[in-house]
């Protein structure tokens, strides 16, 4: 075989599920790098000539297992073994390695991973990375490029991260059903954080922290396949495959974002928006909603709508109105109030979001809408000074320029007046 793709896609694929099993058996997570890291390239050498072993995965966690101990003999003259029970048994076979891997030995393998990387002793910027670095097995150049921190900055904050880790005695037994609720939101919240970070990138941010969305609907679907029966995690699932959908039509070839009701929807990822769109109905099937679905729900609107005129605003002001019950929060009523002034009008709006103003003084987007509010109402001077306090916070030049073309249309329109 001369194209070697396939052993990259094969290895990527396998490692959330041999990183797991070698934690396992190591319980520590440098020495399952170390040994996952061994075993590729290994792989690398006798694959191309071999040909793909019957279980990738399998092979991956006997080679790196194995050459892992034979490490530890070598300095055993000097360095004592661990305990018989860290290292596991120590079969050779290949067959009985993909037969310790099925059902529930596989799904709490994985679980047990994600459930470390996200421990609650760890802040979320850890949590992040230490996950995008062990189970997506992202360099820690690629993950500093796309928390735009230095590389020897974010080495250190992975350190950190195993460190806690170890010294916290994290558990490394089978996770319990208790232990498997308590931290499925931990997960799931951690999958969002990532997502988040690559949609909320501009410019020319968009090639360095793009990739994070593609690796968060990956780790989703990942987690999808651990709760296949969870309607949260449909939900999850969903709304990054529809927010993701858009990608290609959300800035301009200068990466000036162009905003929803604008985008072209010819642009828009039909076949991610199905996946999606599927996922929702099967979770509302349920009966048993949560913020994830009722998110994704909103989403669906957007994305079923032909046109921005089609959108359903009545029902995505209702589901924002729910998911304040549910997950009561400033921003989630500000991103109701943009629903609101499409049906009821910006004064409705405008009350909607005055309480919110103490909160999210420093916000930019409370202040962008909060002009835009003002505009619509022909209140054109209130709406110049909450633009200028916009433009004050943006966090990027994207979405000063967004604000910019609002405040050229005062400008223009006191022109227009003025003559």
């Amino acid at each position: 075989m001369t194209d070697l793709g396939w052993i990259e896609g094969a290895i990527t694929a396998a490692r959330p599920q041999a990183m797991a099993a070698l934690l396992r058996y190591f319980r520590d997570m440098d020495a399952a790098e170390e040994a996952f890291q061994d075993a590729c390239l290994r792989a690398l050498k006798s694959w191309p000539q071999n040909g793909p072993p019957r279980d990738p995965t399998a092979w991956l966690i006997m080679v790196g297992r194995n050459a892992a101990i034979d490490a530890v003999r070598k300095t055993s003259r000097t360095t004592a073994l661990p305990p018989e029970e860290r290292l596991s048994d120590l079969e050779d076979a290949e067959a009985q390695a993909a037969e310790r891997l099925d059902g529930s030995h596989y799904r709490d393998d994985v679980l047990r991973l994600l459930f470390i990387c996200c421990h609650p002793d760890l802040p979320a910027t850890q949590q992040i990375a230490l996950a995008l670095r062990i189970v997506s097995g992202l360099s820690v150049k690629e993950i500093a490029r796309a928390f735009v921190v230095g590389e020897s900055a974010m080495e250190q904050r992975i350190t950190r991260a195993k460190a806690r880790i170890g010294a916290g005695d994290a558990p490394f037994e089978a996770p319990g059903p208790i232990e498997r609720a308590e931290r499925f939101a931990a997960v799931a919240a951690m999958i969002y954080l990532v997502f988040n970070e690559g949609y909320s990138a501009s410019g020319k941010a968009v090639e360095a922290k793009g990739g994070l969305c593609d690796e968060a609907v990956r780790l989703a679907r990942l987690l999808l396949r651990l709760f296949p029966a969870e309607p949260e995690m449909m939900g999850l699932t969903a709304l990054l495959l529809i927010q993701h959908a858009r990608s290609e039509a959300r800035f301009t070839a200068d990466g000036q974002a162009i905003l929803l009701e604008d985008q072209d929807r010819s642009l828009w990822n039909r076949q991610m928006i199905g996946e999606g769109l599927a996922l929702i109905d099967k979770a509302m099937l349920k009966r048993d909603p949560g913020p994830y679905q009722v998110q994704s729900a909103i989403a669906a609107l957007h994305a079923r709508a032909a046109t921005a005129a089609d959108t359903d605003w009545a029902g995505i002001d209702a589901l924002y109105a729910t998911l304040e019950i549910m997950q009561p929060s400033p921003v989630v009523t500000l991103n109701r109030a943009v629903a609101t002034a499409k049906v009821r009008g910006p004064q409705a709006a405008l009350a909607m979001i005055a309480p919110l103003g103490p909160r999210l003084e420093g916000y930019f987007h409370y202040h962008g809408a909060r002009g835009a509010f003002l505009l619509q109402a022909g209140r054109k001077a209130e709406a110049r000074q909450a633009f200028d306090r916009a433009i004050s916070l943006a966090n990027t030049a994207a979405e000063a320029a967004n604000i910019r073309q609002h405040l050229d249309r005062v400008t223009a329109e006191a022109q227009t007046s003025a003559s």
